[in-house]
């Protein structure tokens, strides 16, 4: 199943079972043909409900829009900014997104509750943990942890100089990871904030961050081998280095997204690469070229589904 939009494609999430495409042009397009008219203007982030019915974006015109293929509902607004930092989770019900220095935090069941907090520099990325109680944020000069229901606190800063482009807490909530703006991640213990450099053999700065085998490894883009940094033991990657797996296909990788032992690797060719981590094999999911892979899903039934820099999309069989 393909689709070729007339936009980049900056998003995917399931609902519904569908994925769903969240596009440059403001649009967001089900496999099904619905449409729904979202942003007057660019789709910068995209997460599923909460609730698993419809999708959340967050657009460069200032507001956070819940999309169902019967409508979309403006959840909030900000004035003279853009929302491109956004985090859900199914656990809790909390929905945070990030304008600017300000991150602020609404409840899908709780009518009225909010929470901001604020930030001496702009938040570029989010993360809840896995029980969707504490909120990462990535800024310049580290990462801020909050509590995500309490208004008055200050955070926990995981500090590392330069600006943070993407964070991720390990599932099982002991480790934050950073993407950095330079070809680097950097690691922190939650316990304790003993942290690490992690450098692997990155050619560009690293966009996209998975966890696979139940949080045992975590993947990367931003090399053309597939970079795995090891989780397992008290101390994660910190020390270590990263197993470095060459690829079937050349290419830089733009996109990763895992599964369980399923690793899903896009190219800046326009191929996908599927990758078993307990047997190492390597099937070519999408062996066609074409413009960089820009958004990567693997869905609930393990479907693949794809999106790429012009407008071209699609879903493939599970691997």
């Amino acid at each position: 199943m393909e689709f070729t939009f007339d936009a980049f494609v900056t998003g995917i999430a399931e609902d519904g079972g569908q994925a769903a495409f969240g596009l440059g042009d403001g649009t967001v397009r089900w496999t099904d043909g619905a449409v729904t008219e979202a942003h007057d203007g660019a789709i910068l982030r995209m997460a599923a409900h909460p609730s698993g019915h419809g999708v959340i974006t967050g657009g460069d015109d200032g507001r956070l829009v819940w999309s169902r293929r019967e409508d979309a509902v403006v959840l909030a607004e900000v004035k003279m900014g853009w929302i491109d930092a956004l985090a859900v989770s199914p656990e809790s019900g909390l929905i945070a997104f990030g304008s600017g220095k300000v991150v602020t935090v609404l409840s899908a069941s709780e009518a009225g509750f909010t929470r901001r907090f604020a930030h001496p520099a702009s938040v570029s990325d989010l993360a809840f943990d896995a029980k969707g109680r504490r909120l990462a944020a990535a800024t310049y000069g580290g990462v801020a942890l909050w509590y995500a229901r309490i208004a008055d606190q200050q955070p926990v800063m995981l500090r590392w100089a330069g600006p943070h482009a993407r964070v991720v807490f390990s599932p099982d909530g002991r480790f934050v990871v950073s993407a950095l703006q330079e070809p680097a991640l950097h690691v922190w213990r939650v316990a304790d904030g003993k942290e690490g450099r992690m450098e692997g053999a990155y050619q560009t700065k690293v966009q996209s961050l998975a966890f696979a085998q139940g949080g045992d490894w975590l993947a990367s883009s931003g090399s053309e081998k597939a970079v795995l940094w090891p989780f397992i033991g008290k101390d994660g990657p910190m020390g270590r280095q990263a197993l470095e797996m060459s690829l079937a296909e050349r290419g830089a990788i733009t996109r990763a997204a895992a599964k369980g032992d399923d690793l899903i690797l896009g190219l800046d060719s326009g191929k996908i690469l599927a990758l078993n981590l307990d047997t190492d094999r390597q099937i070519r999911a999408r062996p066609k070229a074409g413009p960089p892979i820009s958004a990567l899903a693997i869905l609930s039934d393990g479907q693949i589904a794809w999106g790429d820099e012009a407008g071209g999309a699609g879903v493939l069989a599970a691997p």
